[in-house]
């Protein structure tokens, strides 16, 4: 304590008692008055010089006896409270409430002192008390309310709403923090056109309420040209911060146009504005998950790939699209039960053939913090079935290779090493072996290179119009005589109707599909040709007797190194090129080809061109 108060209680004792708020009255043990202070002078209307030394007439008369009491009480041990009357000097009756404990000297009682005041002022404290306890109830219950909400548009107007009933403003608002400019996102009792302005953040009071550091800021000046000045008679708004992982997200406005703000309201404003950083939190990160989950579900759904996941004891809970579609089991059948196919160890690779003949590479992983696993498994039947055709074209064109090789050596290396002893007829028999031998050969090569143009897409052909009917009759040509176990017949209308194509594109397919009808019909019968114009076309076919294809063969025919099985895949020979190279060929020219059953048995090679009527000019070369 400074000097300047040294030695000097009394003084500060009536400093004390001449600044107390309530009227303090001190008795000695006989009830006489030692202490009048001025709050006491003001509240019962005596002066000190009238009251001191004597009995203060302040209890009316017949209180006195709970008066006695009291002061009985309070000499005895303890402190008192009570709410009673008491007289002023005019005679007005008081409604006070009066604070009684002992007066001590040392260890005894010397006396009473009674601290008076209005039992209005304590009422209105209580009052207030009462409805603070009241608002924060509320408040508790508002931010259960805003908190069980997680659609992010329906918190921010359950906030708009809670501050103007916690608050008791007129209308309220929420605004988004969106770099340097505001967006307003939620309003409660104002027009909804006002929704979704925008202001420049710099201008605005948020900015002026981010610089200040505080968290809540009292505006009432300059609101005129304010978006919030479409509430008539605005003259004051509360603004409180609201923060989302310790950052500026928005901020709440309270607008008051009908009452003034009190403490209580800013306090539940700062309150009302931390919850709703807490809610807003939650909310977007909610909204994050399902947009999460939205992207999963999709990525899931739309997967080429099958996926599965499984649980911790190995018994499928998803199942997507894609998988039903792969095994030709549906997600009822398989859900609740072990996937239909093994699995291999996590981070290898099982290839797996299922019941429908479908091949599938199967991978898994597992997820270690839900003890689930992943299972991934694709379609790769093409690329086995390419991978047995690659094996089987080597085995074939080895095979198609070694046997004409093997005669021409033999042959050469006779006539090199017996030519003087080899009459002339065997030495021009097997120059002619030879050379048929090396014709062969040539045509497979020529096999293989148009095989690898198609494949690449390269095969060139000239689009013009030329006679088909010509080119059957070519090629059918002399055909009759090379079996004695076949019967040749070609039936062609008279005008028929030129095409468009490649006359020598169309002479190798319908070379092949005539070779094709020899070889596949090893027991003769009649190989039938015939042609005329179907709408805006020309169909060709050749008809044969022969072992026929099966259907699930007649498209299969068509790719690259495929041949039929009919029990003896080496029957027939070749290295499975032909079909593909005539699809190729009739395609490139905008026609096609395609196999279809003959009635009676055999097949029906049906080869399609354009007419030549309906294209005016020649397409050029592709």
């Amino acid at each position: 304590m400074g000097d300047e108060w040294a030695g000097s209680d009394d003084e500060i004792a009536r400093a004390v008692l001449a600044s107390s708020p309530n009227a303090v009255v001190a008795l000695d043990r006989d009830r006489r008055v030692l202490v009048w202070n001025a709050e006491a002078e003001r509240l019962f209307g005596w002066s000190a010089e009238e009251m001191l030394g004597r009995r203060a007439p302040i209890v009316p008369e017949e209180l006195v006896a709970e008066h006695n009491a009291v002061l009985e009480r309070v000499r005895t041990g303890g402190q008192v409270s009570l709410r009673t009357k008491r007289f002023r000097s005019d005679g007005t009756l008081l409604d006070v409430r009066v604070d009684i404990s002992a007066l001590r000297l040392g260890s005894a009682v010397a006396g009473y002192v009674c601290v008076h005041y209005l039992a209005r002022a304590d009422e209105v404290v209580r009052n207030r008390m009462a409805r603070r306890a009241r608002l924060v109830r509320r408040l508790t219950d508002v931010v259960g309310d805003i908190n069980s909400e997680l659609e992010l548009p329906a918190v921010l107007d359950r906030i708009s709403a809670s501050l103007t009933e916690l608050t008791g403003a007129d209308a309220g608002g929420f605004v988004l923090i969106e770099e340097d400019r505001l967006r307003l996102v939620s309003t409660y009792r104002l027009p909804e056109t006002l929704r979704g302005t925008t202001k420049d953040l710099r201008t605005s009071l948020v900015d002026k309420l981010l610089r200040t550091g505080k968290t809540v800021l009292l505006e009432s000046q300059g609101l005129d040209d304010l978006v919030w000045a479409r509430l008539p008679g605005l003259h004051t708004i509360a603004l409180g911060l609201a923060a989302v992982g310790g950052r500026p997200y928005g901020a709440l406005y309270a607008l008051f146009s009908r009452r003034t703000p009190e403490h209580l309201e800013l306090e539940l404003l700062e309150l009302l504005a931390g919850h709703a950083g807490i809610a807003v939190g939650n909310a977007v990160a909610y909204q994050e998950a399902v947009r999460q989950r939205a992207h999963e579900r999709a990525v899931f759904d739309a997967s080429a790939d099958g996926i599965a996941v499984l649980d911790g004891a190995g018994r499928v809970v998803r199942w997507n699209p894609a998988a039903v579609e792969l095994t030709a089991f549906s997600a009822e059948t398989v859900i609740g039960g072990p996937p239909p196919f093994p699995l291999p160890k996590p981070g290898e690779k099982l290839t797996f053939q299922m019941e429908t003949g479908r091949w599938l590479d199967v991978v898994s992983a597992r997820i270690e913090e839900t003890s689930e696993v992943v299972i991934d498994f694709r379609d790769v039947t093409t690329a086995k079935e390419l991978e047995e055709a690659k094996d089987l074209f080597l085995a074939t064109t080895s095979h198609e290779l070694r046997t004409p090789i093997t005669i021409v050596r033999g042959f050469a290396s006779t006539l090199d090493s017996r030519w003087d002893k080899l009459s002339d007829l065997e030495r021009r028999s097997a120059v002619h072996t030879i050379a048929e031998r090396s014709r062969s050969l040539g045509q497979l090569m020529d096999h293989l290179l148009l095989g690898s143009r198609a494949g690449a897409d390269e095969l060139k052909v000239r689009i013009e119009t030329f006679d088909l009917a010509e080119r059957i009759n070519a090629a059918t040509l002399g055909l009759p005589v090379l079996s004695d176990r076949h019967r040749v017949e070609v039936s062609i209308p008279e005008g028929l109707p030129s095409v468009l194509g490649d006359a020598l594109a169309t002479d190798i397919v319908l070379g092949q599909l005539l070779e094709n009808a020899f070889k596949y019909s090893p027991k003769g019968g009649l190989i039938r040709v015939e042609a005329w114009p179907e709408d805006d076309n020309v169909v060709a076919v050749v008809d044969d007797e022969g072992v026929g294809i099966a259907p699930p063969d007649r498209e299969r025919i068509f790719e690259r190194f495929v041949q039929v099985d009919s029990g003896d895949r080496r029957r027939f020979g070749g290295v499975g090129l032909g079909l593909y190279i005539v699809r190729s060929l009739a395609r490139a020219q905008g026609g096609d080809v395609s196999a279809h059953p003959r009635p009676g048995g055999g097949t029906r090679m049906r080869l399609v061109l354009r007419c030549a009527s309906t294209i005016g000019s020649d397409t050029p070369m592709r």
